[in-house]
């Protein structure tokens, strides 16, 4: 009697199991707030945003996960199953940007995302320069946070700032609005005003600059501090040796200047 192999049966099976998991996969869709692509979702400070992912065309239970950027959100076991919900409450101005992953946990290549398009009016920050000596430079830095990017522009004593060509520099980035004041003079003395306007509103931020004089190479006190005690110095010392002098001086005169015969 002739034996069989088993050798097919054995291999088989779980080449069997690989061909059948891209089939089931592939059938499987993702949908977040009943869209089946990535998205942005537009919200503002203060508001709610919930996040709803479903697995859909599934043949059985599903588990899901939660990703916020590339950190794993952690979530109770009754909400992974086939359809899994995240609340961000309340929403704030540094959620803008961020992004939102629901991914399937046995084949994470199945995955949606929604970015946080968070809405809100200009912010400005910054501080004073220290006072600047004449002919150096000096830099007034605004910090801006706002979104929708807003439109930035400079004003001194609340008159339009002439931006004088080869004196003036603008640096200006989605978070910072820079003015640069090259060899600064008398006349740049006062306050300068950063303005950002956008569709929600407008915001001002002022900075007080104080243009002293150019000091000299060496201080004018410790200079004129040296002169003294070089010149009390010297009148001590002449002092001194006048004494020394009319002393020799009444000496030789009380000595008689002869000799009797």
């Amino acid at each position: 009697m002739v034996q069989k192999s088993r050798l097919p049966v054995l291999y088989g099976a779980p080449v069997l199991a690989v061909l059948l998991l891209p089939c089931l996969v592939a059938g499987v869709e993702l949908a977040i707030n009943n869209r089946s692509e990535s998205h942005s979702l537009l919200t503002e400070p203060g508001y709610e945003a919930s996040l709803w992912c479903t697995v859909q065309n599934n043949s059985g239970a599903e588990e899901l996960r939660w990703y916020r950027d590339n950190k794993t959100v952690s979530m109770t076991d009754g909400n992974k199953m086939n359809q899994s919900n995240i609340c961000i409450l309340p929403v704030a101005e540094s959620d803008n940007g961020v992004r939102f992953t629901c991914k399937l946990v046995r084949n994470e290549s199945m995955q949606l995302s929604v970015t946080l398009d968070v809405r809100f009016a200009p912010r400005l920050s910054g501080e004073d320069p220290a006072p600047a000596e004449e002919k150096s430079d000096v830099s007034l830095t605004c910090n801006v946070n706002s979104n929708p990017q807003a439109h930035m522009v400079w004003y001194k004593d609340n008159s339009s700032l002439s931006l004088e060509k080869g004196r003036y520099q603008i640096h200006q980035t989605s978070e910072v609005f820079q003015l640069t004041i090259k060899k600064v003079q008398k006349s740049d003395n006062g306050t300068y005003t950063c303005e950002a306007t956008s569709v929600l509103g407008r915001e001002t931020k002022e900075f007080h600059l104080t243009v002293t004089d150019k000091k000299p190479p060496f201080p004018l006190e410790a200079i004129i501090a040296a002169v003294v005690v070089v010149l009390l110095t010297i009148i001590f010392g002449i002092v001194a040796r006048w004494e020394k002098i009319f002393k020799c001086f009444k000496k030789g005169k009380e000595t008689p200047s002869g000799t009797a015969l």
